[in-house]
Order: C-alpha cells, then structure tokens, then sequence
C-alpha cells in the first residue's frame, strides 16, 4: 500500500490548511485512518483517527479546531486544520490499518511539512 500526501505548507497563525492523503495498491479493506504529526527531536504523536464507520477521536490541543475525515471510495483521508498555532509547526503523516489476509497491517505516509509563522 503506498500513501500519496499533499496539502502541507506556510500559514500565518490562525489560517488554515487541509491535507489529504491517499492510498494505493494492494487494499483489502481499510479499516483507521489517521494523521501523526512529529517534531525534530520529539516523539511522533497521534493527532486524530477515524474508522471505517465515521468513529473519530483527536488529540486534546486539536479538539475544536481540527477535523478529520474520509472518503472511503477514494481511499482518502483529509484533515482540515483551522485556527492554526505556532505549535501546530510539524511534518505530518498520514497512517492507515489495512486489514490484510496475513492480518493488520499499518502504513505510513511520507509526510507533509506545516510551518505556523508569521
């Protein structure tokens, strides 16, 4: 499975952004998708997820401010990020559980870079 994410750039504090990722190859049934995001030096940390039947969850410092969605024709995940903040800065990744024969299997995304600056 390869993970194609796009939407990342330069923003001012309080604009917005939406990412996007999508999957390709061999896919059985996708069951979470989520965004990650990880700053040089830090952990990588969840920044929301969304199953299959809608279900969400976010990270505490996004609530309100972030949504994540999908598409599950297209294999596509988006987040769309409002009211950005200098600490929001971090390459995000887009991570997916493809439910395979062999079992659970997780991909990641390249990432995509997002800086909040003025």
């Amino acid at each position: 499975v390869q993970l194609q994410a796009c939407g990342g750039g330069l923003v001012q504090p309080g604009g917005s952004l939406r990412l996007s990722c999508a999957a390709s190859g061999s896919i059985f049934w996708i069951n979470v998708m989520g965004w990650y995001r990880q700053v040089l030096g830090k952990q990588r940390e969840l920044v929301a997820t969304i199953a299959r039947s809608g279900s969400s969850k976010y990270q505490d410092s996004v609530k309100g401010r972030f949504t994540i969605s999908r598409d599950n024709a297209k294999n596509t995940v988006y987040l769309q990020m409002n009211s950005l903040k200098p600490e929001d800065t971090a390459v995000y990744y887009c991570n997916v559980e493809n439910l395979e024969p062999l079992g659970t299997r997780a991909y990641w995304g390249q990432g995509t870079e997002v800086t909040v600056s003025s």
